[in-house]
């Protein structure tokens, strides 16, 4: 009897696993943020295991590209709008409007009846900058993208790469939106001069110069924010010509399969709760509310960014990161 009660618990141990969810997600939501975020997901549907591939922007893009034949990735969730653009021009999302689509603005999502893809929150290019180090050579605080072209400043400046991060990508699509592309690359020499070195990672021109390694990081909002809270005697700079920015955004990966799971997912993924979360992270949410601008950044958000062409940036990015590469890549820091 004892052996047919063990067999019986057996066959539901195993009949309950093969009910219980799995889902493959591919992110390149910061480190720190997803776990957090993921926490009411887990509560809501604590029986869909959730595998999580967190890499930068660039390296998700190429990842999931290398993957077009045989797509590993469920969900996409806090991926750059312009790459889910470029992912969408080689037909690889399956258009879905999660439940309250419609509440996220329209500027903020696929344009489609049935979106590709659906925006969540807005990062922006800032200036990480360490007060003390710049003190130290009787330097002022730069103010804007120009400022960062004084010689005084020739080797004290990090900036990602834009093949690697949706930060750097999104920095260089600024300058081309701002002074028109001649020109843009024309500020891009210049600024070169500058740079001591372009890093794989948005966050890490911000950590280096919280330690005073480099002391400008050109970087993003959120990652300075986060540094001058640890208390690193950095200040954080919004530039004066306007921030570039992107979205963190969602889709649904086109497969033979498509798991209700992943659905379910996109539907957590601009809930409320969801948003809520984001919303301690960034000024700019997709989802129109009244809640107050997280400390450190510009009173208005919505003024402080560019006006910016996603869909430009996507149709020319891989054209302009093989010509930036071409140009600059030589003061990359290695890939691991």
């Amino acid at each position: 009897m004892k052996k047919i009660f063990l067999m019986f618990i057996a066959m539901l141990t195993f009949a309950m696993s093969a009910f219980a969810g799995e889902i493959t997600v591919y992110t390149a939501l910061e480190d720190d943020q997803y776990p957090v975020y993921l926490e009411s997901f887990k509560k809501q549907y604590p029986d869909i295991k959730v595998n999580i591939v967190r890499d930068s922007t660039g390296i998700i893009t190429a990842r999931l590209l290398a993957e077009k034949a045989n797509p590993q990735a469920d969900v996409v969730w806090g991926l750059a709008a312009t790459s889910l653009l470029v992912l969408d021009s080689q037909k690889m999302l399956t258009p879905y409007a999660p439940k309250g689509v419609e509440k996220v603005m329209s500027q903020f999502k696929d344009n489609k009846k049935v979106p590709a893809w659906v925006g969540i929150d807005a990062w922006m290019t800032s200036f990480t900058v360490n007060k003390p180090e710049l003190e130290k050579r009787n330097l002022p605080i730069p103010a804007s993208y120009s400022d960062l072209l004084k010689p005084a400043y020739k080797g004290l400046i990090t900036m990602p790469n834009p093949a690697s991060s949706g930060t750097g990508y999104l920095t260089v699509n600024a300058w081309m939106q701002i002074y028109k592309e001649k020109k843009a690359w024309e500020y891009m020499d210049k600024l070169h001069q500058n740079v001591a070195l372009y890093t794989h990672s948005g966050s890490k021109p911000s950590k280096m110069a919280a330690t005073g390694e480099y002391p400008i990081g050109i970087s993003f909002g959120y990652r300075g924010i986060t540094e001058m809270k640890k208390g690193a005697p950095v200040a954080v700079v919004f530039p004066k010509e306007g921030s570039g920015w992107d979205l963190e955004a969602n889709a649904l990966m086109k497969k033979k399969s498509i798991s209700p799971d992943a659905k379910k997912f996109l539907d957590w993924a601009i809930s409320s709760e969801a948003m809520t979360e984001y919303n301690k992270n960034f000024a700019i949410i997709t989802v129109k509310n009244n809640n107050p601008v997280p400390a450190g950044y510009v009173a208005e958000p919505l003024r402080q960014i560019i006006k910016n062409d996603l869909n430009w940036a996507a149709q020319n990015r891989e054209r302009i990161l093989k010509e930036w590469s071409a140009r600059y890549d030589a003061k990359s820091e290695p890939r691991k």
